[in-house]
Protein backbone atom coordinates (compact mmCIF):
# COMPACT_ATOMS: atom_id res chain seq x y z
CA UNK A 1 0.00 0.00 0.00
CA UNK A 2 1.38 3.53 0.01
CA UNK A 3 1.15 5.37 3.09
CA UNK A 4 4.00 7.62 3.38
CA UNK A 5 5.89 7.90 6.69
CA UNK A 6 8.90 8.86 7.43
CA UNK A 7 10.63 7.39 10.32
CA UNK A 8 14.01 8.27 9.55
CA UNK A 9 16.63 8.76 12.83
CA UNK A 10 14.32 6.47 14.63
CA UNK A 11 14.96 3.29 15.84
CA UNK A 12 12.55 0.58 16.98
CA UNK A 13 12.36 -2.49 18.68
CA UNK A 14 9.90 -5.47 17.76
CA UNK A 15 9.09 -8.69 20.02
CA UNK A 16 8.19 -12.19 18.60
CA UNK A 17 9.99 -10.83 15.50
CA UNK A 18 11.27 -13.94 13.57
CA UNK A 19 8.22 -14.64 12.10
CA UNK A 20 4.61 -13.68 10.78
CA UNK A 21 3.26 -10.22 12.07
CA UNK A 22 6.63 -9.25 13.83
CA UNK A 23 8.47 -10.03 11.12
CA UNK A 24 6.05 -7.69 8.81
CA UNK A 25 6.16 -4.67 11.26
CA UNK A 26 9.63 -5.05 11.16
CA UNK A 27 10.35 -4.92 8.02
CA UNK A 28 7.40 -1.84 7.22
CA UNK A 29 9.27 0.32 10.01
CA UNK A 30 12.58 -0.23 7.91
CA UNK A 31 11.17 0.29 4.75
CA UNK A 32 9.95 3.91 6.33
CA UNK A 33 13.74 4.59 7.33
CA UNK A 34 13.53 3.25 11.24
CA UNK A 35 16.47 1.58 12.33
CA UNK A 36 14.77 -1.73 13.54
CA UNK A 37 16.10 -4.62 16.11
CA UNK A 38 14.67 -7.99 15.32
CA UNK A 39 13.87 -9.56 18.94
CA UNK A 40 12.89 -13.22 19.24
CA UNK A 41 14.02 -16.14 22.40
CA UNK A 42 16.94 -16.81 19.26
CA UNK A 43 18.85 -14.72 17.74
CA UNK A 44 19.57 -16.67 15.19
CA UNK A 45 15.82 -16.79 14.11
CA UNK A 46 16.44 -13.21 12.78
CA UNK A 47 19.12 -13.78 10.98
CA UNK A 48 16.85 -13.87 7.79
CA UNK A 49 15.13 -11.67 8.41
CA UNK A 50 17.71 -9.52 9.16
CA UNK A 51 19.56 -9.84 5.56
CA UNK A 52 16.42 -8.92 3.90
CA UNK A 53 15.91 -5.70 5.84
CA UNK A 54 19.78 -4.77 5.13
CA UNK A 55 19.10 -6.11 1.57
CA UNK A 56 16.65 -3.86 1.29
CA UNK A 57 19.02 -0.96 2.16
CA UNK A 58 17.57 -0.84 5.98
CA UNK A 59 19.48 -1.50 8.90
CA UNK A 60 18.78 -4.08 11.82
CA UNK A 61 19.88 -5.85 14.66
CA UNK A 62 19.03 -9.59 15.65
CA UNK A 63 18.06 -9.24 19.62
CA UNK A 64 17.91 -12.13 21.36
CA UNK A 65 15.28 -12.22 23.99
CA UNK A 66 12.44 -13.44 26.36
CA UNK A 67 9.96 -11.61 27.06
CA UNK A 68 8.97 -13.24 29.92
CA UNK A 69 12.24 -12.99 31.33
CA UNK A 70 12.84 -9.46 33.41
CA UNK A 71 16.96 -9.67 32.84
CA UNK A 72 16.13 -10.81 29.65
CA UNK A 73 13.94 -7.65 28.95
CA UNK A 74 16.40 -5.09 30.25
CA UNK A 75 19.22 -6.83 28.09
CA UNK A 76 17.60 -6.55 25.22
CA UNK A 77 16.42 -2.77 25.50
CA UNK A 78 19.61 -2.16 26.88
CA UNK A 79 21.40 -3.98 23.78
CA UNK A 80 19.37 -1.68 21.39
CA UNK A 81 19.73 1.73 22.97
CA UNK A 82 23.54 0.98 23.06
CA UNK A 83 23.43 0.05 19.12
CA UNK A 84 21.72 2.80 18.31
CA UNK A 85 22.17 5.65 20.32
CA UNK A 86 18.26 4.99 21.91
CA UNK A 87 14.85 3.68 21.46
CA UNK A 88 12.21 5.21 20.05
CA UNK A 89 9.47 2.82 19.16
CA UNK A 90 7.98 0.19 20.69
CA UNK A 91 5.82 -2.51 19.06
CA UNK A 92 5.00 -5.66 21.56
CA UNK A 93 4.26 -8.17 19.06
CA UNK A 94 5.24 -11.34 20.57
CA UNK A 95 2.32 -13.70 21.76
CA UNK A 96 1.12 -17.18 21.76
CA UNK A 97 -2.04 -18.65 22.24
CA UNK A 98 -4.46 -22.08 22.66
CA UNK A 99 -7.91 -23.81 21.69
CA UNK A 100 -9.00 -25.30 24.55
CA UNK A 101 -12.28 -25.60 26.34
CA UNK A 102 -12.19 -23.43 29.66
CA UNK A 103 -12.75 -26.49 31.79
CA UNK A 104 -10.08 -28.16 30.17
CA UNK A 105 -7.52 -25.55 30.41
CA UNK A 106 -4.62 -26.20 32.56
CA UNK A 107 -2.63 -23.99 34.72
CA UNK A 108 0.45 -24.40 33.09
CA UNK A 109 -1.13 -24.02 29.45
CA UNK A 110 -2.86 -20.73 31.40
CA UNK A 111 0.42 -19.27 32.74
CA UNK A 112 2.31 -19.50 29.40
CA UNK A 113 -0.64 -17.69 27.62
CA UNK A 114 -0.94 -15.18 30.25
CA UNK A 115 2.99 -14.63 30.83
CA UNK A 116 4.17 -14.13 27.04
CA UNK A 117 0.83 -11.58 26.30
CA UNK A 118 0.69 -9.73 29.20
CA UNK A 119 3.94 -10.12 31.25
CA UNK A 120 5.89 -9.71 28.27
CA UNK A 121 4.22 -6.59 27.42
CA UNK A 122 4.44 -5.45 30.94
CA UNK A 123 7.92 -6.12 31.16
CA UNK A 124 9.38 -4.99 28.09
CA UNK A 125 7.75 -2.20 27.63
CA UNK A 126 8.52 -0.69 31.40
CA UNK A 127 12.02 -1.27 29.88
CA UNK A 128 11.56 0.67 27.00
CA UNK A 129 9.49 3.61 28.61
CA UNK A 130 12.43 3.94 31.38
CA UNK A 131 15.38 4.27 28.39
CA UNK A 132 12.64 6.60 26.88
CA UNK A 133 12.26 8.60 29.84
CA UNK A 134 15.86 8.65 30.37
CA UNK A 135 16.81 10.09 26.74
CA UNK A 136 14.19 13.04 27.49
CA UNK A 137 13.04 12.57 23.80
CA UNK A 138 10.01 10.64 24.25
CA UNK A 139 8.71 7.48 22.11
CA UNK A 140 5.99 5.30 20.66
CA UNK A 141 4.37 1.99 22.59
CA UNK A 142 2.31 -0.07 20.17
CA UNK A 143 0.72 -2.96 21.53
CA UNK A 144 -0.40 -5.58 19.62
CA UNK A 145 -3.76 -6.96 21.23
CA UNK A 146 -6.75 -8.64 18.98
CA UNK A 147 -10.29 -8.18 18.81
CA UNK A 148 -10.68 -10.97 20.86
CA UNK A 149 -9.33 -8.51 23.16
CA UNK A 150 -12.89 -6.58 22.76
CA UNK A 151 -15.27 -10.09 22.24
CA UNK A 152 -15.13 -13.11 23.16
CA UNK A 153 -15.05 -16.44 21.33
CA UNK A 154 -15.56 -19.99 22.60
CA UNK A 155 -11.80 -22.18 23.54
CA UNK A 156 -9.83 -19.27 23.87
CA UNK A 157 -10.27 -17.69 27.38
CA UNK A 158 -6.77 -17.63 28.51
CA UNK A 159 -5.92 -15.68 25.09
CA UNK A 160 -9.27 -12.93 25.08
CA UNK A 161 -8.50 -12.54 28.91
CA UNK A 162 -4.41 -12.01 28.13
CA UNK A 163 -5.39 -9.16 25.02
CA UNK A 164 -8.16 -7.96 26.89
CA UNK A 165 -5.76 -7.00 29.67
CA UNK A 166 -2.87 -5.43 27.85
CA UNK A 167 -5.71 -3.30 26.07
CA UNK A 168 -5.86 -1.90 30.02
CA UNK A 169 -2.11 -2.21 30.42
CA UNK A 170 -2.17 -0.31 27.38
CA UNK A 171 -4.08 2.75 29.01
CA UNK A 172 -2.15 2.71 32.34
CA UNK A 173 1.13 3.12 30.48
CA UNK A 174 -0.65 5.87 28.45
CA UNK A 175 -1.99 7.76 31.56
CA UNK A 176 1.75 6.97 33.51
CA UNK A 177 3.57 8.13 30.85
CA UNK A 178 2.42 10.80 29.24
CA UNK A 179 4.24 13.00 31.41
CA UNK A 180 7.52 11.83 29.27
CA UNK A 181 6.10 12.51 26.16
CA UNK A 182 5.52 8.79 25.05
CA UNK A 183 2.46 7.15 23.96
CA UNK A 184 1.39 4.08 24.14
CA UNK A 185 -1.95 2.93 22.36
CA UNK A 186 -2.87 -0.68 21.21
CA UNK A 187 -3.78 -2.35 17.86
CA UNK A 188 -6.02 -4.76 17.73
CA UNK A 189 -6.30 -7.05 14.23
CA UNK A 190 -9.38 -9.16 13.10
CA UNK A 191 -8.75 -12.10 11.56
CA UNK A 192 -5.52 -11.86 8.84
CA UNK A 193 -4.74 -14.68 6.15
CA UNK A 194 -1.59 -15.96 6.81
CA UNK A 195 0.26 -19.31 5.74
CA UNK A 196 -0.75 -20.93 9.40
CA UNK A 197 -4.31 -20.45 8.49
CA UNK A 198 -4.59 -20.31 4.86
CA UNK A 199 -5.81 -23.77 5.24
CA UNK A 200 -8.10 -23.28 7.84
CA UNK A 201 -10.39 -20.25 6.01
CA UNK A 202 -10.49 -22.64 2.91
CA UNK A 203 -12.47 -25.20 4.72
CA UNK A 204 -15.96 -24.74 5.32
CA UNK A 205 -15.83 -23.54 8.79
CA UNK A 206 -13.64 -21.14 7.65
CA UNK A 207 -15.47 -19.92 4.71
CA UNK A 208 -18.74 -20.03 7.35
CA UNK A 209 -16.51 -17.46 9.54
CA UNK A 210 -15.83 -14.77 7.08
CA UNK A 211 -18.80 -14.75 6.18
CA UNK A 212 -19.33 -13.47 9.38
CA UNK A 213 -17.14 -10.27 8.87
CA UNK A 214 -19.27 -7.43 7.18
CA UNK A 215 -16.50 -6.87 4.58
CA UNK A 216 -16.68 -10.38 3.56
CA UNK A 217 -12.85 -11.50 3.80
CA UNK A 218 -10.38 -11.71 5.54
CA UNK A 219 -7.47 -8.89 6.45
CA UNK A 220 -4.50 -9.12 5.08
CA UNK A 221 -0.81 -7.98 6.26
CA UNK A 222 -0.85 -5.15 4.35
CA UNK A 223 -4.01 -3.75 5.70
CA UNK A 224 -1.87 -3.50 9.19
CA UNK A 225 0.90 -1.36 7.45
CA UNK A 226 -0.65 2.05 7.53
CA UNK A 227 -2.25 1.83 11.27
CA UNK A 228 1.20 0.73 12.11
CA UNK A 229 3.13 3.61 10.89
CA UNK A 230 1.02 5.87 11.95
CA UNK A 231 0.70 5.07 15.50
CA UNK A 232 4.66 5.36 15.38
CA UNK A 233 4.75 8.24 13.40
CA UNK A 234 4.56 12.06 14.66
CA UNK A 235 0.62 11.84 13.03
CA UNK A 236 0.22 10.41 16.06
CA UNK A 237 1.62 12.84 18.25
CA UNK A 238 -1.55 13.32 20.26
CA UNK A 239 -2.82 10.18 20.22
CA UNK A 240 -2.66 7.92 23.72
CA UNK A 241 -4.40 5.34 25.46
CA UNK A 242 -6.24 4.58 22.27
CA UNK A 243 -7.56 1.34 20.87
CA UNK A 244 -7.20 1.08 17.26
CA UNK A 245 -9.21 -2.00 15.64
CA UNK A 246 -8.54 -3.23 11.95
CA UNK A 247 -11.00 -6.08 11.42
CA UNK A 248 -12.96 -4.72 8.65
CA UNK A 249 -15.75 -4.49 10.92
CA UNK A 250 -15.97 -7.62 12.65
CA UNK A 251 -16.54 -6.05 15.84
CA UNK A 252 -19.66 -4.68 14.84
CA UNK A 253 -21.24 -7.01 12.99
CA UNK A 254 -24.67 -8.34 14.15
CA UNK A 255 -24.81 -10.76 17.40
Amino acid sequence: MDFRVSLDGRSALVTGASGGLGAFFAERLAAAGARVAVAARRRDACAELCARIEAAGGTALPVALDVCDEASAAAAVGEVVAAFGGLDILVNNAGVTGTTPLMDETAEAWDRILDTNLKGGFLVGREAARAMAKAGRGGRIVNVASILGLRIAGQVAAYAASKAALVQLTKSMALEWARHSIQANALCPGYVETDLNRDFFSSPAGEALIKRIPSRRLGTLDDLEGPLLFLCSDAARYVTGTTLVVDGGHLVSSL
